[in-house]
This record gives C-alpha cells, structure tokens and sequence, in this order.
C-alpha cells in the first residue's frame, strides 16, 4: 500500500499540540526549505533520534574495534578477518530479515534489534574491564570476531525492516530527501564521533569507549518505543523460503533494480576495504596515533554532509547518473589517498572519499526503494543488504594482500578498478545512466 508523505502530518503541524502557534509558524517555515522537508513528519523525527542513536554507537565502534584489532594482532589479514566474520550472517540470514520486513511489524524487529545490539557491546565492554580482551591474553582477539558474527547476524535480520519502514513514513515522493536526511546524520555523526572516539581512548581506555556505545544504542531504543506501529503488507501464506523464493522470481524480472545492484556491489567491493586498513596507513605510513586517525575519518564527513545535503536539495533528476559519477569520484580520491604519504594531502583527498560514498550510498538505496514494489521491498532491501555481506569477501581479500604487497596497493589497487568499472559503466550502461 502507498503511503501518503503527509500521513502523520495531522499533529499540530507536525510539532504537537501543545507548541505554541509562533513557534511552530516559525518551525515550519523553516522546514518548508526543500531541503529538511522530512522533517515535518514528527515519525520521521522519532525515526530519525533513533538512527541517530544506533550511528553513533556503529560510527564509534568501527573506529574503537578496527584500533583494538590493530594492537592485539597488528595483522591486516585478522583485521579482514573481523569483517568476514561480520558477513557470514549477513550472507545467510539477509533474505529471512526481508521475509520478517514484509511480514512482521517493521518497529518491533528495529527493537529486539537494537536492544540485543546493547547487550553484544556491552559484554565486550566487560571483557576489557575484566581483562579477558588485551594485547597480554593470547588470542583474545577471538572475542571481537565472535561480536561480530553476533552484531552480523542483528544487522541481517533487522537491517530490511529499518530500510523499508522508512517509505511507510515518508512517501515515495519524499524518499530520497529522507535518505538523504538520514545520510546527513550520519556524516555528521562520521565527523565528530571518530574524533572523539580518538581523543576518548587514552583517558577512558577501550572498555569506557564501548560503555558509551551501550548506552547510545539504549538511546536508540528509547526512540524505537516511540514509534507509531506502520503498515504491514499481507504476503501469501507459506514459509520464509516461499517468501524468498517468491522474492527472487520477482527480482528476475527487474532490469533495472538488478542493474543498481550490481553497480552497488561493485563500487562497496572495491571501496569499503580502506575502513579496516586505515589504521595500518594512519600507523605505518602517515605516522600518527589514534586521535589523528580519528580526524581522518571524521575529515571525510566534510564532504559526505556536503553530498547530503546537496542530494537532499535536488528534485528526483538524473539519480542514474549521479550514482555512477559518486562511484567514480570515490575510486579516484581513494586511489590518490592510498598512496599519499602527506598528512595534509591524505586530509584533503577523504573529504573527496566523503562525498563519494555519501552519494553513492544515498543514490543507490533511493533507487532501488524507489523502482520496487511495496509488497516486495523487505525482501529486496534483504538482497541489497546482503550486498555488504559480500563486500567483505573483498576486505578479507584486501587484508591478505595487504600482508604481502603493503596496505597502500591494497587499498588503491582496488579503487583503480572501481574507478574504471566506473568509467565502462558510463558508457556501456545506458540504462542507468537515464535513471531519473
């Protein structure tokens, strides 16, 4: 069932009814800007603190784990390892998360989601307490490899429904400025949380760290609790496989969401491995600790806000070709940053990597949402998450030759393929290209 954009506009505005009339003329104005339109849906709001939660958490954990793994290995190929172990699950159960999407209530999987999330972080926060995790306990590294096989498997199941809630309280029409909305919390959250991230180490050590994590994703939670129930769709009876299968038999058939996905899997194929050997190019060849490794990362948040907020200004045009212009400007900056040797010049070249992502991470899930059928979204975004889970077949891969042939040409040899896949899609694949 379409979902009208202005459905849960009915409350006050959008502000609630017991914000004075001023204040919420003046709000309103405000969001009536192109840009923040989404904003006037108050579950949108309530939708939004939660993700902002669960970001936080996620953005100072990437940054927390991929350092602790480097002091307790200092192996590239165990840092690779930390994220195969995060794909298994996502490879085997992303389809069932599309099933539960289509068929249960999309705020009760996020709950039982985020909640189990908490408990994962927080029994990794006692392990460091207790000193069950720490570079003098042999192969304690195993810890944060079987926390992520859990976090692999949270994301797996719960990571449809979060995607495909998100139309039910938006709109189609409002889709990408949603998107793009959730994608500028994000960056600004890469921009602060790393850094601070970075800072926090030294004075609270690595449990305080994941302490905060804990608590952010309660946060998220609390939001969740919030959250109006939104529509189900009413699938046929039959199991979860017949609910898979009657998934894939409908993705056959869609030229050009399959074309979107491949275009996707390519482009975090060939990029995402830079995350987990950062700190080895921050260590070994930029020669800075860990605060300055955080800046990095949060450096590349410039540019990522600056592509959302641009994306989220722009009305539903030329998105195809945007898509594969965000992937060609991300092979390229991360290409010229993996060889850089310049703190200043490695600085400038991830707010390039930022806008790369940002747009090619907004244009290619506002595509994919925006072509499917409502009664098929869950499972779809199933098999768009699931992308990720193979990405990180890619980041083992980048991790073994980064133990032969250095973390530099492992990083940069994969962006240069992306770079001319890129350039061959531009040319060879109209289709897309034409997407609006």
């Amino acid at each position: 069932m379409k979902k009208n954009p202005q459905q849960y506009d009915g409350m006050g505005g959008g502000m609630g009814p017991g914000v004075p009339g001023g204040a919420r003329g003046r709000l309103n104005q405000l969001i009536n800007i192109r840009t923040f339109t989404s904003f006037r849906n108050p579950v949108f709001r309530i939708y939004y603190g939660a993700l902002l939660g669960q970001m936080a958490a996620m953005n100072m954990q990437m940054f927390a784990r991929m350092w602790l793994m480097k002091k307790l290995t200092e192996s590239p190929m165990i840092a690779g390892a930390t994220a195969f172990a995060n794909a298994i699950p996502m490879l085997c159960l992303s389809l069932f998360g599309g099933v539960i999407a289509d068929r249960v209530q999309k705020k009760y999987v996020m709950l039982i989601g985020q909640s189990v999330s908490a408990l994962v972080v927080l029994c990794v926060a006692v392990t460091l307490s207790l000193g069950y995790l720490s570079p003098d306990v042999e192969g304690s590294y195993w810890i944060l490899i079987v926390a992520s096989v859990f976090q692999g498997t949270i994301m797996a199941l719960m990571m449809p429904s979060r995607q495909a809630i998100l139309p039910e309280i938006v709109g189609e029409e409002q889709l990408m400025n949603a998107v793009s909305l959730n994608t500028f919390g994000m960056n600004t959250l890469r921009i602060f949380a790393p850094a601070l991230t970075g800072f926090l180490i030294k004075p609270l050590g690595y449990d305080g760290i994941y302490y905060i994590m804990t608590g952010m994703y309660v946060m998220s939670v609390v939001f969740i609790l919030f959250l109006p129930r939104t529509s189900t769709i009413a699938v046929g009876g039959g199991g979860a496989l017949d609910g898979i299968k009657e998934g894939l038999r409908y993705l056959r058939g869609q030229r050009t969401i399959i074309l979107v996905l491949i275009i996707t899997l390519v482009a975090v194929l060939m990029s995402m491995s830079y995350m987990y050997l950062l700190p080895f190019i921050a260590e070994d060849v930029l020669h800075v600790d860990e605060a300055q490794g955080g800046l990095l990362i949060s450096i590349s948040g410039i540019g990522a806000i600056v592509g959302s907020i641009t994306l989220a200004s722009l009305p539903n045009k030329k998105r195809g070709l945007m898509l594969l212009a965000s992937c060609f400007i991300l092979g390229l900056a991360l290409t010229g940053f993996a060889f850089s040797s310049h703190w200043y010049l490695a600085m400038a070249l991830m707010v390039f990597v930022g806008l790369g992502q940002t747009g090619r991470m907004t244009l290619s899930n506002t595509l994919v949402q925006y072509y499917v059928e409502d009664e098929y979204r869950g499972r779809v975004m199933s098999i768009y998450m699931m992308e990720f889970g193979l990405t990180s077949f890619g980041t083992f891969a980048a991790g073994a030759m980064a133990e032969s042939i250095g973390p530099q040409w492992a990083i940069g040899g994969f962006a240069m393929v992306l770079v001319v896949f890129s350039i061959l899609a531009m040319i060879f694949i109209p289709t897309v290209r034409r997407l609006d």
